[in-house]
């Protein structure tokens, strides 16, 4: 699924880019994903797409950053693990995550259905939340999301 995700980023600037699903799907398959795989990052963007928005719709009012503090209820600590949580809380930190999108990040790290869910695999989480609200990462936070921790140097997404 993940594969496929970062491939769907990579191809298309925006998510409105993307072909309608029928044509995605067949795109996908030509190039050689498996069909259970198109079809898991398929529905798993399709859930985010009702996530973001069922947030806009609960949370119109909401501030951009919150001055409290997440607890993580332990399935949450299952599924992420302290690596994933404390990137999740530099990236918050930073102010390069809202509250907002942290609770969206969690949900669909949840949703991968991986325990523990790895930090390389949280990460194309989080670009895809950003690429699914049409915002662009910046210059650290793309450093962040693909510096390779053993080198320091950039790696390929595929």
């Amino acid at each position: 699924m993940f594969e496929v995700l970062v491939y769907l980023y990579e191809t298309y600037y925006r998510p409105d880019a993307c072909p309608d699903s029928a044509a995605l799907v067949k795109k996908l398959s030509a190039i050689g994903f498996e069909e259970e795989e198109i079809s898991k990052a398929l529905g798993w963007l399709t859930d985010l797409a009702e996530t973001t928005q069922e947030f806009a719709t609960q949370y119109p009012q909401q501030t951009a950053f919150s001055f409290g503090i997440r607890i993580y209820a332990q399935q949450e600590l299952d599924v992420l693990g302290v690596a994933a949580i404390g990137f999740i809380q530099f990236l918050e930190a930073a102010k390069m995550l809202s509250p907002v999108q942290r609770e969206i990040v969690v949900g669909r790290a949840l949703a991968a259905g991986e325990s523990p869910i790895s930090l390389e695999k949280l990460k194309v989480i989080v670009l895809m939340v950003l690429w699914s609200q049409g915002k662009e990462p910046d210059g650290l936070m793309f450093d962040e999301l693909f510096l390779d921790d053993e080198d320091d140097e950039p790696r390929l997404l595929h």
